[in-house]
């Protein structure tokens, strides 16, 4: 049997899905090794140039160099002769961008809705060709998710959510939980963890920690206002540190914190090596995971692991995911988050 799967978002600059990728990989190879039928899958993989050059695979599998960016015409008109060509018997495709022209079977990865249902203040595109991309995103989502064999989500609330946006049957819909990687995660558990707090400057510092991006529904501004609310009125002495690579999104958002003079609570520190992760959570006061809407929430179950506090809205995912192991407030109110934070410094 011939699987293709379009990796061309391969790798931590992809974010999300780019991390969903490396271990998805990881364990096909691993898969395509143990297998007991007798008779390995083959694996046709689509990269970019970056990984192209660098990812090492299984002899059986067939790496293949595709540069054609996502959400553009060459994607729709391009992709599906380059994946005829290999004649697979599946294709998994690992997020919405689907090109609609291919008529093969295939697999879709949906993550969540966000993009669905963002307005303009979640773009950084003027008005008129915010509409020219949106329109032509939506109708190829929903031929995508019409057209796939099966769609796979992260938890069961984005399955009901997916089941009624689009109408589908809940059947087609296969729910496949995420992890995290406890071998990186015990390796660098041995590394110094003084050097890694000094490298960001924190050494002695109470801080509440987040890492992602910064966009409109991840609502870091009501966190921002709360960590200085609770510095000012209660006399906590602690600070919310940020970290994500700089784009658009983390600029509009340190834009705001010095408007609102929360600069001495907040600090921004950029990229965050995956081996210094761990420390990060595990010298923090708690992780903070203010979301309006998630698919998962692979960084809180990564702060649990780490002994950390996790402190998230209380919203149906994150109740499915942590279950009991969370303090919950509501995203929307300062007080509510306030509270929460106030609490875990009081433990």
């Amino acid at each position: 049997m011939i699987i293709l799967v379009d990796a061309r978002m391969y790798g931590l600059e992809n974010t999300g899905i780019g991390r969903y990728l490396i271990q998805l990989i990881e364990g096909l190879k691993s898969l395509s090794i143990t297998s007991k039928t007798g008779k390995s899958n083959e694996y046709v993989i689509l990269l970019k140039k970056k990984y192209y050059d660098t990812l090492a695979v299984p002899d059986n599998w067939k790496k293949v160099l595709v540069n054609i960016p996502h959400y553009t015409l060459r994607e729709q008109l391009l992709l599906p002769s380059i994946i005829r060509k290999f004649k697979p018997n599946l294709v998994h495709f690992p997020h919405i961008n689907v090109p609609i022209l291919y008529s093969g079977k295939y697999v879709l990865t949906v993550h969540d809705l966000t993009m669905q249902r963002r307005g303009i203040n979640a773009s950084k595109l003027p008005l008129p060709l915010y509409f020219l991309k949106r329109i032509p995103f939506l109708l190829v989502a929903k031929i995508a998710v019409k057209n796939a064999v099966k769609i796979m989500v992260p938890s069961k609330t984005t399955a009901t959510d997916l089941a009624n946006y689009y109408n589908l049957s809940i059947q087609k819909i296969i729910v496949t939980y995420e992890g995290y990687d406890f071998k990186d995660l015990l390796t660098s558990r041995l590394r110094g963890e003084l050097s890694v707090i000094s490298n960001y400057g924190l050494v002695n510092k109470d801080y509440f920690f987040y890492i992602g991006n910064a966009h409109p529904h991840k609502n870091l501004e009501i966190v921002v206002r709360a960590i200085k609310d609770i510095n000012e009125t209660k006399k906590i002495n602690a600070i919310f540190v940020i970290a994500g690579l700089k784009d658009f999104f983390i600029e509009r958002l340190e834009n705001y914190i010095n408007d609102i003079g929360a600069s001495m609570y907040v600090k921004l520190v950029g990229y965050v090596k995956d081996e210094d992760l761990p420390i990060m959570y595990k010298n923090s006061l708690g992780f903070v995971y203010p979301s309006l809407s998630e698919g998962f929430g692979l960084q809180g179950l990564e702060a649990i692991s780490m002994g950390t506090m996790l402190a998230c809205s209380n919203i149906p995912v994150f109740k499915e995911i942590y279950d009991f192991h969370a303090f919950y407030f509501d995203p929307r109110n300062m007080e509510s988050i306030s509270g929460a934070l106030y609490s875990i410094c009081n433990m």
